[in-house]
């Protein structure tokens, strides 16, 4: 089989479009559906395994480390340690990378690692001119300290905080992420044309792959009213040029082309994968369905963070030898349109490659029909800490079902980073 971890199998919820309030599962309610109905398969029972590392942006408050409280309450018993990663986009994608870590250094043969966020369920959080003058009032020890604090009360104090714009919002360059793909579609000259015409693709080619039963690594959930969700529900099979040019620019409203139809959705979803050695995978006689090859991780400009699968995938090819197109198959996750776009552009720019990634030439084009064959997260969703896993189970499930041999998958990552991962057919 060759040296690597061992994909063995995964599974991931169906994402879930948030519709301006809490949606109908909690992210522990998610990342515990979907690990039961994984672990429920395997020929291994849940306190078989060594560790759980659950990668998660939002975490609520009272599941500070949800990877804990989600392995308690998949069954895997008071001795399997759980525990939880955050790096921003590609939370689950690190969750993956430190199992790996963990596997190679021999601590650990057998680990349940993915991503999970809950993000219709982000907290509406209180002004901070709001908490000082509650903090007076819980201070006040007259009546007459009371009723000065009543008289210097503002309704405006009330005007609530919305949790997830502070989360997208980068406190370095001062740039919620849709900020920095209006940067990147300036750099490279895209047009709103072409990132609707991206989007329109990314929804048909989701479509195209749920009728043809390509996205197996789905089990359903129910509700606690009984509602069954199966498939992800965000994909519009109507989207078109037309429908979407009428969005109006969402992040810069005046000269801006991202809007939110080609941009991610903010969704809610979890995903799973069972990684192990080869020493494990040949003492249970388990059945890999890949192997993860290699790892890379990148920094960049905060303000042009969506060029990050460029800056991480540029050197683990140079590693490995290869060209873009030496790669069968390709997961890049679509943040936004523009984003994607750009790094496309990006490797097929001689000045990019040149004074950014030290290139005496630049990488060319990558054929688009390796790129996101089954659509991306502009249709399904972006729900930040699960999608890093998300883009590389689908991967391994794709290499098996078009019997190909390699694939990459790659995430821009809020704060200016980038991850990728190098996986083979088993």
């Amino acid at each position: 089989m060759g040296s690597g971890v061992y994909i063995i199998d995964g599974a991931r919820t169906p994402f879930l479009k948030a519709r301006n309030a809490p949606g109908p599962f909690a992210a522990s309610d998610l990342a515990t559906a979907a690990g039961i109905a994984l672990l429920g398969r395997q020929t291994f029972a849940p306190d078989e395994l060594d560790e759980v590392i659950l990668g998660c942006a939002s975490p609520s408050p009272d599941e500070v480390n949800i990877g804990r409280v989600v392995a308690l309450r998949m069954g895997c018993g008071d001795k399997v340690p759980g525990w939880t990663v955050m790096r921003n986009c590609a939370s689950g994608m690190q969750a993956l990378d430190s199992a790996i870590a963990n596997i190679r250094l021999g601590r650990s043969g057998l680990v349940l690692a993915g991503g999970v966020d809950a993000l219709s369920h982000a907290p509406l959080l209180l002004s901070d001119a709001m908490v000082r003058w509650l903090s007076g009032w819980y201070a006040a020890k007259s009546v007459g300290q009371k009723a000065a604090l009543l008289r210097r009360f503002r309704p405006g104090y009330l005007a609530p905080v919305i949790g997830i714009m502070k989360g997208l919002t980068d406190p370095v360059v001062g740039e919620l992420m849709g900020q920095t793909a209006e940067n990147l579609a300036y750099r490279f000259g895209i047009s709103r044309a072409e990132m609707d015409g991206y989007a329109v693709r990314s929804h048909r080619r989701v479509a195209a792959a749920q009728d043809a039963g390509f996205l197996e690594e789905i089990v359903p959930l129910v509700a606690r009213d009984g509602t069954l969700y199966q498939v992800d529900d965000g994909v519009r099979r109507d989207s078109s040029v037309e429908s979407l040019a009428k969005l109006k620019p969402f992040f810069d409203r005046k000269y801006g082309r991202v809007t939110a139809g080609n941009s991610s959705q903010v969704t809610d979803g979890a995903a799973w994968l069972i990684l192990a050695s080869e020493e494990v995978v040949r003492q249970r006689g388990l059945a890999p369905l890949a192997r993860i090859v290699d790892t890379e991780w990148a920094a960049l400009d905060p303000a042009q963070m969506g060029l990050g699968p460029v800056h991480a995938t540029t050197p683990l090819l140079a590693r490995h030898g290869l060209g873009l197109n030496d790669v069968d198959a390709w997961e890049i996750n679509e943040a936004f349109a523009a984003q994607v776009i750009a790094c496309l552009r990006a490797w097929d720019d001689a000045d990019y490659c040149r004074d950014e990634l030290g290139l005496a030439a630049p990488l060319g084009r990558l054929d688009e029909d390796r790129l996101n064959v089954d659509g991306g997260a502009i249709a399904l969703g972006h729900p930040v800490g699960a999608s890093g896993a998300r883009i590389v189970l689908h991967l391994a499930h794709r290499l098996r079902r078009d019997q190909l041999a390699r694939g990459i998958a790659s995430i821009c990552i809020g704060g200016g980073q980038g991850g990728a991962m190098l996986v083979e057919a088993a």
